[in-house]
């Protein structure tokens, strides 16, 4: 149990099981070499995947017993743990993907922040509620995006790729610039 008594499930916290975190990675097609930003990172589970497919990891974890946890973890690996709220956070100034489970209460501002103009995002494979996933891939949100952003629902997430499984349906959201 967490230092604030309460539960993972009460605080909303549902990491990914093992086997699902390698499948979303190996559906990003993550490169050797490139820049790739795990917002939520956790105990590492996309993390860990992403270093097996040689990317250079900023790894976003606002709790600080996890990032510290991270920085051990990941030592000897090309990764940077950043301690922060994801919608604070400074993007790179250079070419980015984003592979990440963030917490599902920031998701809307969070592509906010992801997909801004000035934002040098060039891919982003992002596990987030299947109802927000329909939300920006079907009718008026998804054309919002359509100029710059191909936008599309991805492999969906049954509750038990989590543990503890959340409440309601996952399914990653690709998005992809045009």
């Amino acid at each position: 149990m967490p230092a604030s008594g309460r539960s993972r499930r009460a605080w909303g916290w549902h990491p990914l099981v093992d086997e699902w975190a390698a499948r979303i990675v190996a559906d990003a097609d993550v490169r050797p070499g490139q820049l790739v930003v795990d917002i939520g990172a956790g105990r590492g589970a996309l993390t860990r995947h992403l270093v097996a497919a040689g990317a250079r990891v900023i790894a976003v974890e606002l709790h600080p017993g996890r990032a510290r946890a991270l920085r051990e973890r990941f030592a000897a690996a090309s990764v940077t743990v950043v301690e922060a709220d994801a919608l604070e956070l400074r993007l790179p100034t250079r070419p980015f993907r984003v592979v990440a489970s963030p917490p599902y209460a920031i998701s809307s501002p969070l592509l906010g922040l992801l997909l801004h103009p000035r934002s040098r995002l060039v891919a982003a494979d992002l596990v987030l509620p299947r109802a927000v996933v329909r939300r920006y891939t079907e009718g008026r949100r998804a054309d919002a995006g359509r100029g710059r952003w191909r936008l599309i629902a991805g492999r969906p997430l049954p509750r038990r790729a989590f543990r503890p499984p959340p409440k309601v349906d996952s399914a990653v959201l690709v998005v992809r610039r045009r």
